[in-house]
């Protein structure tokens, strides 16, 4: 029911999105120029990889070294924008579409994170990663990767049609307040390097 209730969302309002990511696209290309997509290999289900798309929002601007300058000097006020009103995430639809992701789940991260998780935080990959999900409508970026991984599971141990409706609503109240963009001191969020203890109640 998961599924099908995906590709019905996603192909009924394919009337909407679809001309918003053509318009953006273009936009995308006037402001930051070429490449207009960002693409990079994510885990999805059972940790197995995909090639996930999302806008482009930060400019490929060097150092003196050829090295690329940090994600907060390269973010452009336009890129702000779309992080912050989640426009940059439409992209992801595609990858719905082809069964890679789902519209609700836990958001799919780096590749290099799987041999960090423990073993609690790597049930987050027993569904397929979403484009919005229970950590995003309960903190999103603002939360620490702790908190982030304790709702994910509870998502993977609760999830169902409701909770999914309950979390698709909540997500548009979240984006257009803005809420929990980004962690303190960071464009999105600090990069998770792991934890040497970690609480496994993940009941509460």
């Amino acid at each position: 029911m998961k599924r099908a209730f995906d590709l019905l969302l996603v192909l009924g309002t394919s009337w909407l999105w679809v001309p918003l990511v053509v318009l953006l696209a273009v936009v995308v290309r006037w402001k930051l120029g070429s490449p207009v997509f960002f693409r990079q290999q994510r885990p999805g289900r059972n940790g197995v990889p995909f090639m996930m798309f999302k806008f482009r929002t930060m400019l490929e601007t060097k150092d003196a070294d050829g090295k690329l300058l940090p994600d907060a000097e390269r973010l452009t006020r336009f890129g702000r924008f779309l992080r912050s009103s989640s426009l940059d995430e439409l992209p992801e639809l595609l990858n719905v579409l082809r069964g890679e992701m789902s519209l609700v789940g836990p958001r799919p991260l780096l590749m290099e994170y799987l041999p960090r998780y423990s073993t609690q935080q790597a049930r987050r990959h027993e569904v397929r990663p979403g484009i919005t999900g229970w950590a995003q409508v309960n903190g999103r970026n603002a939360i620490s990767w702790d908190e982030k991984f304790r709702l994910d599971v509870w998502y993977v141990d609760h999830q169902s049609l409701w909770l999914d409706v309950k979390i698709l609503a909540t997500t548009v109240w979240t984006v257009f307040h803005r809420q929990g963009v980004s962690a303190e001191s960071h464009a999105t969020m600090p990069k998770f390097a792991g934890m040497e203890s970690y609480n496994k109640s993940y009941d509460k």
